[in-house]
């Protein structure tokens, strides 16, 4: 019975060590330099947290985009496996596009057209830019989109309010276990159904609510 415990740890071991392996090489083989740049500090650090994400979760990720962003699934599984595309340039583009009521279709086209000259420059070349309402509106999407993951984040300043950190301890929270999230309803809202909801993969947290965490004034 212990050597049969033994082989069972280990095999689960190992599991894990390829799993973190695959999830930094799909990182580090993105097809362009992982730099997004959108003019915003607190939204390139959550993008690149969308990164780590994505790349350890990739349908719950793809789930996300298709009903809550709106974007064709065929395409955003084209952009992950095919087009070899960062989980982040797809978050922001998916999420760009929502703001401006566009095809996500169309941002990806504009991005991959102009992605060396960051994402700041190519949502201000459609009128999105840091402090404008649609800007505001993409930080804030992070948030439910965090929530529906079960995933922490500290939000970041809104107008009339305090100054607050994005997800200090990103870091140390992605190398502790993390769970699985759950796969959410094929009736979630979006192109694949009718109205309906997240499904929260943190047990200790209600369905459909991450955990938001919140700073003062020191950043």
């Amino acid at each position: 019975m212990t050597i049969r415990r033994n082989i069972r740890r280990l095999a689960l071991a190992s599991a894990a060590t390829a799993m973190f392996v695959m999830a930094g090489a799909i990182a580090q083989d993105a097809a362009f330099d992982w730099n997004p740049r959108s003019g915003d500090a607190w939204v390139d650090r959550q993008l690149d947290d969308v990164n780590r994400y994505g790349a350890r979760y990739q349908q719950p990720f793809v789930d996300e985009m298709v009903r809550y962003y709106g974007a064709p699934r065929e395409l955003v599984t084209e952009l992950l496996a095919t087009r070899r595309w960062a989980a982040g340039d797809v978050y922001y583009a998916c999420a760009i596009a929502q703001s401006l009521g566009r095809p996500c279709r169309e941002i990806v086209d504009e991005w991959e057209r102009d992605h060396g000259t960051g994402w700041g420059a190519v949502a201000g070349s459609m009128g999105i830019k840091p402090g404008s309402t649609q800007f505001q509106h993409i930080k804030r999407g992070f948030a439910t989109t965090y929530d529906r993951w079960a995933r922490p984040i500290v939000l970041d300043v809104e107008p009339g309010g305090a100054r607050q950190r994005a997800n200090p301890d990103a870091d140390d929270q992605d190398s502790s276990p993390e769970k699985a999230p759950a796969k959410a309803s094929d009736k979630a809202h979006g192109q694949d159904g009718g109205q309906g909801r997240g499904v929260s993969s943190d047990r200790s947290a209600a369905p459909g609510r991450g955990t938001h965490r919140e700073k003062g004034s020191k950043d």
